[in-house]
């Protein structure tokens, strides 16, 4: 069983195209925005992680699937966790739903990198605080 991490947001006017439905692209932003929250949950941040360890985290890959559209004004939820993590990598597996629908499925690589973007080992700190969140084989 996988730890979960949770954000709630809402769809503004901002969010849709001419018809009130979320644009596709800005699904990606909402996962990105779910994703930092995760980190916020851990004593992290992005600027923090950039600060002391040198190393960013950046999206190698996303496979992205559109179940349901979202339209304006909807309560959001993106549950987030960690599928499987590696000495620089991680895989985050995240959903957005709408009540009990699926409105997104999204799986992303995530890669810890040094200032020259060439990666680099996941800090030991923020290694440990993963532990609970991903499943029992880690790939090393």
């Amino acid at each position: 069983m996988h730890e979960n991490f949770f954000h709630k947001l809402k769809v503004y006017y901002e969010d849709t195209d001419a018809g009130g439905i979320v644009y596709y692209a800005n699904y990606l932003k909402f996962l990105e925005r779910a994703r930092t929250e995760a980190l916020v949950t851990l004593g992290f941040s992005n600027k923090k992680i950039k600060e002391d360890f040198g190393s960013l985290i950046i999206v190698k890959s996303c496979n992205i699937e559109y179940k349901k559209p979202a339209h304006l004004e909807d309560k959001l939820n993106i549950r987030s966790f960690v599928k499987s993590i590696t000495k620089t990598s991680f895989f985050m597996n995240q959903f957005i739903t709408r009540g009990e629908d699926i409105i997104v499925e999204a799986k992303v690589h995530l890669v810890f990198v040094n200032n020259e973007g060439k990666p680099t080992r996941i800090p030991g700190a923020l290694f440990q605080d993963f532990k609970p969140y991903f499943c029992d084989s880690i790939k090393v």
